[in-house]
Formats: structure tokens, C-alpha cells, sequence
């Protein structure tokens, strides 16, 4: 099997890609492990919670022991099925803080700035309002990925966007349009009832395409011959075969599975290749490093009244919510239930938001575990832009194995002081006025936990991942000896190959970084087409004009 590009992961990057190079007319094979992502499991939004905790759609990764959380292994989703993580996960669309690709840019990733991938954050978009505002001229209207907003119907999520604008904050109509900064409307993806993935967005449309197709397989390593990577080698029913690129081979496997296959090709650290036997084509020490996450508290309410989601969590209430989805993709089951959404700044001094907030009207658990209390409800939240970098490394030459993960979690002494301040920022906004007649107490960390040792204890015994790694295959100059991929995504050290996916980012973005990685999808295609990139924009986004002076 040969075609013009082999891409190596159905996931965000790689659906939006194979899109992209296929419309051009380029023959497209895209390699993905996973399977099928038919069914409620995956498509109905409000089930959210199941297909990240079961094998069949997950790699089923784990962290190492976290020594600065007190040794506890953390579970790291990462999609295997078609649409990758995109398939798995909460659906929440942000696009990041224009100060984020700012950042980039100015660190080495020439042509990323904020003008230069906001033409493709609206490329591809179909932004729909559903009559609650927004900033129009800032969005995408005929894009692949429809994004939406929840009704909101429940009086907390109002309530809390009320609490931030009693507490001083400011109040925004679309965090993804001109002013991130502030309490509003949280948007998903999610598409007249259903979870609109990259696979529903993309790759659906791609593989109707007589260029584009899907092979099953894992893949084991990139084929590098004479410093160009020719093709692709994959594992499937018991042997081995490779798939050959005539123009390039793509990697879009995950911050998780790209720098691993990197690795098991050659290219990565020399000397931690050495040891574990594979021979070294490309000494780059960037492979697998600069690992990043967002960690977070689920920071949880007992309610007064029984008006939250609890109401329907119990088999009755899920068969008639199951059953209303399944026959018509309305009612409970067609919003992710994330409905209002904050993006604040910690303190005086730093110039954009690097703390987020997503509300939900229920206590409950990534993995569907209700609070004991019954009725109650919560914030996620945590700081954006933690100090601590991780590494994803080998634990042996087999494909089959399980890279280790290491995030190094909270081991710089600053996460601490910023994770607390977030903490008590959180306590201040729902003790306003507008959740008076909502909160019953404070379900956790509880309202005697007040100094900081008291508060470290309860980061470092229930924060979680926010399941967003990326890093770990940075952007940067050719020249940049950390840098794993130059500003076109081209693998430095090896011709005819790329990498685009969260791996890349020089810095994590603000919020969840589903749309950030289809947006590299989207702009590494004009790069691999050798097109020119879309013109800039000029749209000036919003920034608190008293940042240098005041905390809001």
C-alpha cells in the first residue's frame, strides 16, 4: 500500500489533515489502532464520562508515582478509535488566549502569532450562537466544526456567571471572539444533538473521497531511508507490513504516541536511545520533552435546592435521557452539561487569564462518581500556565509497550503559590450574593481547610489531570537545539518527514486544547501543500487595561 501522505493517527490534527490533503487532490492513507466510534457511548455528548474509561476507545496510559502528589499515578485518556481524543473527550471548545500564540511565536515558531492562526481558527469553523451574543465578525461561519452553546436552562449556570460580575470580574459574550477574559457562555462541540469530532468534522467527508483511506494497524516506526522517511511500518493480524509515502509521512499520533514513535524510529535523545538498543539517525534532545498539562480541583458545593443535575442521576432518569437522545438527539442528552465557563486573571501583573473555571450544575467525578451529598454542584479549576515541565520516555524498544509518562507535577515552588491563590480567588467568588440561596456548604476541600499547608494537602491529594498534555515535540528555529520541528512541521534531522498535533506546542494554551490541535492540523495542510499561509489578521483582541495594576 502506497499513497502521496501517510498520516499516522485519526485524532484532531490528523482528521483536519487528511481533510485538507485529500480536497487538494493528494492521495491520503491515514493509520489508526483504534476502531470504530459508532454509538451512544461516544456520540451522545451527556456520556461523556464512559468512553474515556474504557479500554476499547483508550490507550489506557497512566502517569509514574507524581512525587510532588504524594506518589499518586494519574490516569492520562488518550483516544484509540477513530477521531482520537476528539472522540473521548468533555467537547469544550476553546481556542486559547491570543497572547498564547503570541508566546509562541516570540519563542521561535515564526508565522504563529495570534494574526496568523486566527484566519484558521476561522477556516474552520461553522459558529453557530444559538442567540446569545457572540462577537460574528471573530468566528468561522462555513468550517468543518460546528461549535455551539449550551440553553443554560439551569438557573446555576447563570448564577455563577452573576457571582464572577458581584465579585468584580468582568463578564464576556464569547471567550473564544475579541475578550477571552471574564465569566459567560461555555462552548462544545457539539452538532444538532451529537458530539461533533474531528472523525464527524474531517474524516467522515475525507473518506468519501476516492483519495482518502483508513488503515488499521499499529504503527511501530517511521521508514527512514538515507535520512527520508519513505514510509511507515504497522502491526496487524500477527505481522508486519509498511505503508509507504511517496511524498511524506505525518506523525499526528498524540503529545503521548508521537515522541514515542519518533524514538522507536531514531530520531529523539541519542542517548537514551542507546540504551535501550535503537540505532540513532537524529540526535534531538527535545523528543519527548517540555511535557506540559493542565491539573486541576473539582471544587464542589453541597446544594440548598434540588435543582441540579442529580435529579437524573439514577437508571431511571438515564433510560428516559438515553432514549429521548437516541430517537430525536434532543434534551439532556445532547449538551456536555459544561454550560458557563470563566477565564480570570490570578493577580496584578500578568496581562492575560491563567486561571479557568468550568461550571457544572452537578458533584460529581470525571469517572461518573456522584459527591456522597447528593445534590450539589461545581467548578473545575486550576491554573493554565504551570512552571513544572514533564517527559515522555521509552520503557523499552517494543511498540506495544507503554511509554513512561512523567509530568514532574507541582515541582516548581511558584504552581504552589499560584494553585492556592486559585483555590481561595474560587472560595471568593461563591461566597457573592447570587449563590446565597444555592450553597448548603462546602463539600471540598471543605470550608475548615484555610492555610496553606491545609490547602497543599488537598492539591496534592485530589488534583487531577485536566487530561490537555502537549510539548513534547516543540516548535522552534532549525537552529534551536530543543526544537523537535521547525514553524512548517517538518521533523528537524530527517527529510520527508512532519509532526502536527498538541506535541508541537512551544507552551500550553489556555483552556482545552481540542481546538488548538485542530487548528495546527488545519495550517500544517497549507504548509505540507506548500501553499501560502492565509493572511494575517488584524483584529486586536481585548486585554484588561488595568492588568499592570489590578487583579480584576
Amino acid at each position: 500500500m502506497e499513497s502521496d501522505y501517510v498520516i499516522v493517527g485519526a485524532g484532531s490534527a490528523g482528521c483536519a489533515m487528511a481533510y485538507r490533503l485529500s480536497e487538494a487532490g493528494a492521495s491520503v492513507l491515514v493509520i489508526e489502532h483504534g476502531g470504530t466510534d459508532a454509538g451512544p457511548f461516544i456520540q451522545m455528548p451527556a456520556a461523556l464520562s464512559y468512553p474515556m474509561n474504557m479500554r476499547r476507545y483508550d490507550w489506557g496510559y497512566e502517569s509514574e508515582p507524581e512525587p510532588h502528589l504524594g506518589g499518586r499515578r494519574l490516569v492520562v485518556p488518550r483516544g484509540k478509535v477513530i477521531g482520537g481524543s476528539s472522540s473521548i473527550n468533555g467537547m469544550v471548545y476553546v481556542r486559547g488566549h491570543a497572547r498564547d500564540y503570541d508566546h509562541w511565536a516570540e519563542v521561535g515558531a515564526d508565522g504563529w502569532s495570534y494574526a496568523d492562526v486566527l484566519p484558521y481558527f476561522k477556516r474552520m469553523e461553522s459558529w453557530h450562537d444559538g442567540g446569545h451574543g457572540g462577537d460574528p465578525d471573530w468566528r468561522g461561519k462555513d468550517g468543518p466544526l460546528h461549535v455551539t452553546r449550551g440553553p443554560r436552562r439551569n438557573p446555576l449556570y447563570h448564577a455563577f456567571v452573576e457571582a464572577g460580575r458581584q465579585a468584580g470580574y468582568p463578564v464576556t459574550d464569547d471567550y473564544n471572539g475579541r475578550q477571552q477574559e471574564g465569566f459567560g457562555p461555555m462552548e462544545q462541540t457539539v452538532w444538532r444533538g451529537r458530539r461533533w469530532s474531528a472523525a464527524n468534522a474531517y474524516l467522515r467527508p475525507a473518506l468519501k473521497r476516492a483519495n482518502c483511506d483508513l488503515v488499521h494497524g499499529l504503527a511501530c516506526r517511521v521508514v527512514i531511508d538515507q535520512g527520508r522517511a519513505t514510509g511507515v511500518e504497522i502491526a496487524r493480524g500477527g505481522r508486519r507490513e509498511i505503508i509507504k509515502a511517496r511524498r511524506e509521512v505525518i506523525l499526528a499520533a498524540s503529545s503521548i504516541n508521537s515522541p514515542k514513535l519518533l524514538m522507536l524510529s531514531g530520531i529523539g535523545p541519542g542517548r537514551h536511545l542507546a540504551e535501550h538498543g535503537i540505532e540513532v539517525i537524529a540526535d534531538r534532545s527535545g523528543v519527548g520533552q517540555n511535557l506540559q498539562d493542565h491539573l486541576e480541583v473539582y471544587y464542589q458545593f453541597a446544594a440548598r435546592k434540588p435543582i441540579t443535575l442529580y435529579s437524573y442521576w439514577n437508571l431511571f432518569w438515564k433510560g428516559v435521557i438515553g432514549a429521548q437522545w437516541l430517537f430525536t438527539k434532543t434534551g439532556l442528552g445532547a449538551s456536555n452539561q459544561f454550560e458557563s465557563a470563566a477565564f480570570i486573571r490570578s493577580r496584578a501583573g500578568i496581562d492575560y487569564p491563567d486561571i479557568q473555571y468550568h461550571f457544572l450544575p452537578l458533584a460529581v467525578r470525571y469517572d461518573g462518581k456522584t459527591a456522597a451529598e447528593g445534590h450539589g454542584f461545581q467548578a473545575h479549576t486550576g491554573p493554565m500556565r504551570a512552571a513544572s515541565r514533564g517527559a515522555v520516555t521509552l520503557r523499552s524498544a517494543d511498540p506495544v509497550e507503554a511509554p513512561r509518562i512523567a509530568f514532574n507535577y507541582m515541582s516548581d515552588a511558584q504552581d504552589w503559590v499560584d494553585f492556592r491563590t486559585c483555590l481561595r480567588l474560587t472560595r471568593e467568588i461563591f461566597s457573592q450574593d447570587a449563590f446565597r440561596e444555592h450553597v448548603k456548604h462546602e463539600i471540598q476541600p471543605g470550608a475548615d481547610l484555610q492555610t496553606d499547608d491545609e490547602l497543599d494537602g488537598f492539591i496534592r491529594d485530589h488534583a487531577e489531570s485536566a487530561y490537555h498534555p502537549c510539548g513534547t515535540a516543540r516548535m522552534g528555529r532549525r537552529d534551536d537545539p530543543g526544537a523537535v520541528v521547525d514553524p512548517e512541521t517538518r521533523v528537524i534531522g530527517v527529510d520527508g518527514l512532519r509532526l502536527a498535533d498538541s506535541s508541537v506546542f512551544p507552551r500550553i494554551t489556555n483552556g482545552n486544547l481540542n481546538g488548538p490541535s485542530i487548528m495546527v492540523g488545519e495550517k500544517a495542510a497549507d504548509h505540507i501543500l506548500g501553499r501560502s499561509p492565509l493572511p494575517a489578521a488584524n483584529d486586536a483582541p481585548w486585554i484588561n487595561p488595568n492588568w499592570e495594576t489590578a487583579q480584576r
